[in-house]
């Protein structure tokens, strides 16, 4: 059986090595292009570029899927099966229906709930304690193709989405190696998604990593944590912008306005908000490093009573 797996991120390596190491021939894996990445903008491969060149297995990367030159190229490779795994474009009718046995997505999520390019950073970002990984048939819509396979997976009280993604990228692996048999012989049964119950993940814009002080300390925790280590939530300081890398909810309140500074010690900034006091563990001040508060506070003179946020907001 000839595979074209097709993935960009970290997320989607465990699941093309897992199918080399099983005995599938993936016959080409395709991928985002390169991007410059870094303050000097070194243009650097994707993870699953890396992964599969070390596996000697060809590597395409086209700018647009959908042009008639890259749905030619895939064809060329005539694939019995599409494998993706957060690829990061929607497939054009014509490349569903090169293989002859479908395209199928390794999905970080239990849908219908969350389709979309961000669904582990929501789910935190939410407040959920339990998501998963879906294996679906791919459709022209956005992630809403026929479930084939589930597997839930708990989200922690201290998981970010950093180990989340590693979480549910060795599930997606393993869900994928346990579903294939089935895709193979012809005995697959698939389930619609109930549109009525969809809910959506559109991909992180710079107004989900602002902290709005008004909130509660419960949901500003959930928010940076959903976003470690991909961004880093912020607010402002004096007009600087100041990175929340961590952090702690605290149920204790006091009767300043949210965004206030309530407590500074030699190792502990306490910010009131909307309801309950945050307690800021590690910052990224302007131009600098991320560090714990401890080691900020030492070089920063901050006193109870000056108040975070601002800025262009």
């Amino acid at each position: 059986m000839r595979i074209i797996f097709m993935g960009t991120p970290d997320f989607a390596v465990p699941s093309l090595h897992s199918l080399v190491d099983n005995g599938y021939e993936v016959v080409a894996a395709v991928s985002q292009p390169d991007r410059p990445k870094g303050r000097k903008k070194v243009l650097t491969p994707t993870p699953v570029k890396e992964a599969a060149l070390s596996r000697g297995i060809p590597v395409l990367q086209p700018q647009r899927m959908r042009s008639p030159e890259a749905v030619a190229e895939l064809a060329a490779f005539e694939p019995d099966l599409i494998v993706t795994a957060a690829y990061g474009q929607i497939l054009p009718k014509a490349v569903l229906e090169l293989p002859r046995l479908g395209c199928i997505n390794v999905h970080g999520s239990l849908l219908p709930q969350y389709r979309g390019g961000a669904p582990i950073q929501r789910a935190i970002i939410n407040g959920e304690t339990v998501t998963g990984v879906t294996i679906m048939y791919m459709a022209e819509g956005l992630d809403t193709g026929d479930m084939i396979s589930r597997a839930e997976v708990p989200i922690g009280e201290d998981d970010t989405s950093g180990t989340m993604f590693e979480k549910l990228s060795k599930a997606g692996a393993e869900l994928l190696l346990e579903t294939l048999p089935s895709i193979v012989n012809g005995t697959v049964k698939a389930v619609p998604q109930d549109d009525a119950e969809a809910t959506y993940a559109p991909n992180l814009t710079r107004d989900d990593e602002r902290i709005d002080w008004t909130r509660s300390a419960r949901e500003l925790y959930n928010q940076v944590r959903g976003l470690v280590p991909m961004a880093g939530a912020f607010t402002y300081l004096n007009g600087d912008v100041l990175k929340v890398w961590d952090c702690r909810a605290l149920d204790k309140q006091s009767a300043l306005a949210p965004g206030t500074v309530a407590e500074v010690s030699a190792s502990s900034l306490l910010v009131q908000t909307g309801a309950g006091i945050l307690e800021l563990l590690q910052v990224q001040p302007a131009g600098k490093k991320a560090m714990p508060v401890s080691e900020w506070l030492k070089g920063t003179r901050l006193e109870p009573g000056i108040v975070l946020g601002g800025g262009d907001q």
